[in-house]
């Protein structure tokens, strides 16, 4: 007989009178690894259900108690549309019916306890559309449990129990990610999206030498909810956050660099962090600075998201607020479908990258055949007639060789005024992988038209672009964290979007990566010599990802992972340290090469 929810959760969570000794002694001692073999390799494992080694029933309802009821059973967002998950009945005509008018919504995804914004790599097992409501579903890669924490002591048990036990652990925030990384099959999730705390200082008296504003930012916090906040304060401020409103500014947004429409202006959001308050492997909560703990203060600083250490909370820097100004334009197929007139307008914006960010500019487009969408052109500190007068070079050289277009621009007292106007809100709900490209000043000026050919093939090859032009060493040249350094050089970054289902079979997955990797990505690395790539949004078969990814950086980064976290009690693939580890079974088990 099937069994409802709440009986599947009361079994689960029985008294504490039920701990066995057995179960007890296994709460205070480290769980031994599985031993397997695969392909002559041997491996130490994560602990699954099944195994001798996965807490009991039991064990999960002490820890449960522990945590004051914050721990769920992971139930997949589209699992109302279906009869059954397992053993547990599902089936909710009514919340099936909310999740399918929300799939799209990046704010509703976010506020999920493990939904993911792109569903690729929770491999498609339980989404909201069923053939018919009888059928049953599967987690997939969601997790089997998710602590939903508002405590930082929430937050230490929860990865005190995960070492314990040897389980594999995915810090989830937003779920505002391409890579996978907010996900893992059988995974004890923690759920950071509760900490939404915000403290503004006018004048920041900490380590570091910085003595203008500060805002301190719990874990949760999102980036519109932060401007909102920022443009509230007497006098409003900024700061450097990401682009896309839902982004989670203190997760991996930060832990990876961050960049954004003020990037080019201040530098990377990374470059504004003053200190972090975090729980590392071993349960202790402490302050990272520039002068407690600075190791681990200057690894958080860009050395990879979910790698050194959970986000309590961050404190960064803030600016008063300036006006800015805005341009959007438009070439499509409304207004050409000649495929040599469209690319030609795509070559003279794309060329003209050093120029933008030279300017202190920001750049956000999306590429497609017949559709360049650039919305917008930012320009902090500027009136309309200043960026007008930036962009007329791009703006004649389209009217001399016929390329027909649309545009607007306009100005605003403030960025929070040009932010909520001009910004689009971001989907939801797709399946894709994804790649990308940094490219440098030196690459623009002297192989614009390589780089060009290689966006034009990667487009004709099935690739949707998401562009940002963005050159973060215009506002900050010189700094000391782990972001790649190749980051002050930048002119232009791509994303390559390939479409491709979460529960396609092995074969076409194996055929999607390697259009990504070898196809796609091979030409645009050799269109751009002296690029790099980006760890939050890159390709995770990146060839030689940890020269790609951080550069000169990664030595010391792979040194403090063994200081921090030498167990590897936090994982994301393609971060420091994790070149140790696979992923076998399918993309299912965790495991450390011996």
């Amino acid at each position: 007989m099937k069994r409802t929810f709440l009986q599947i959760v009361a079994s689960l969570f029985v008294s504490l009178s039920a701990v066995s000794a057995q179960d007890a002694a296994s709460t205070e001692f480290d769980t031994e690894p599985s031993i397997v073999t695969r392909n002559g390799q041997r491996y130490a494992c994560k602990c699954y259900p099944g195994e001798k080694c996965y807490p009991t029933s039991a064990v999960w309802s002490k820890f449960n108690t522990t945590l004051g009821g914050a721990l769920r059973v992971v139930l997949p967002p589209g699992a109302p549309c279906y009869n059954t998950l397992g053993e547990i009945k599902t089936f909710d005509q009514g919340k099936c019916n909310e999740v399918r008018t929300n799939w799209g919504d990046e704010q509703w995804n976010t506020d999920h306890p493990v939904s993911n914004l792109w569903t690729y790599w929770t491999n498609d097992t339980c989404l909201p559309f069923p053939t018919s409501p009888s059928s049953s579903c599967t987690r997939g890669f969601y997790g089997d449990y998710v602590v939903l924490a508002t405590t930082s002591a929430q937050i230490k048990a929860t990865i005190d129990f995960s070492r314990i036990h040897n389980l594999r652990l995915v810090i989830r925030n937003t779920g505002h990610d391409f890579m996978g990384r907010s996900t893992g099959y059988g995974a004890l999730v923690l759920n950071t999206h509760s900490f939404k705390k915000v403290e503004f200082t006018k004048r920041y008296d900490g380590p570091g030498g910085w003595r203008g504003g500060a805002v301190k930012v719990g874990a949760g916090i999102q980036g519109r909810e932060l401007m909102r906040l920022a443009s509230q304060q007497k006098p409003p401020v900024v700061f450097v956050g990401g682009e896309c409103p839902t982004v989670g500014f203190a997760g991996g947004y930060i832990q990876g660099g961050g960049h954004g429409p003020l990037a080019t202006f201040y530098g990377m959001a990374a470059d504004q962090a003053l200190s972090f308050e975090v729980i590392t492997a071993s349960g202790k909560l402490l302050v990272a600075n520039s002068q407690t703990n600075p190791d681990l203060f200057w690894a958080l600083k860009g050395g990879g998201p979910s790698t050194f250490a959970a986000i309590v909370s961050v404190t960064v820097k803030t600016f008063p607020e300036l006006p800015a100004a805005a341009v959007v334009l438009d070439i499509n197929s409304t207004h050409t479908t000649d495929p040599d007139v469209f690319w030609k307008g795509v070559d003279a914006f794309h060329a003209l990258s050093n120029r933008w960010v030279e300017n202190g500019m920001f750049v956000y487009y999306e590429l497609l055949p017949f559709r360049l969408h650039v919305q917008p052109f930012v320009g902090p500190n500027m009136t309309k007639a200043q960026i007008d007068e930036v962009v007329k070079p791009l703006f004649d050289t389209l009217d001399k060789e016929g390329v027909p277009y649309t545009s607007f621009s306009k100005e605003f007292p403030t960025f929070f005024d040009l932010y909520t106007d001009i910004f689009e809100d971001e989907g939801s709900g797709n399946s894709a992988l994804v790649g990308g490209r940094l490219y440098t000043r030196k690459d623009i000026a002297q192989r614009s038209t390589q780089i060009n050919a290689a966006q034009r093939f990667s487009v004709e090859q099935g690739a949707f672009i998401v562009g940002h032009i963005v050159g973060p060493g215009t506002g900050l040249p010189r700094v000391d964290n782990a972001v790649h350094p190749k980051w002050r050089e930048a002119s232009s970054f791509s994303i390559t979007s390939y479409a491709v289902a979460g529960n396609a079979t092995l074969e076409e997955k194996a055929a999607a990566q390697d259009a990504v990797t070898n196809v796609i990505g091979k030409r645009l690395r050799e269109a751009s010599p002296n690029g790099a790539a980006y760890v939050n949004e890159g390709d995770l078969e990146e060839p030689n990802w940890q020269e790609e990814y951080w550069g000169s950086n990664y030595r010391r980064l792979y040194r403090l992972k063994q200081v921090w976290d030498p167990r590897g009690v936090f994982y994301a693939r393609t971060t420091p340290g994790t070149e140790d580890w696979d992923v076998i079974d399918t993309g299912t088990r965790l495991c450390k090469k011996l």
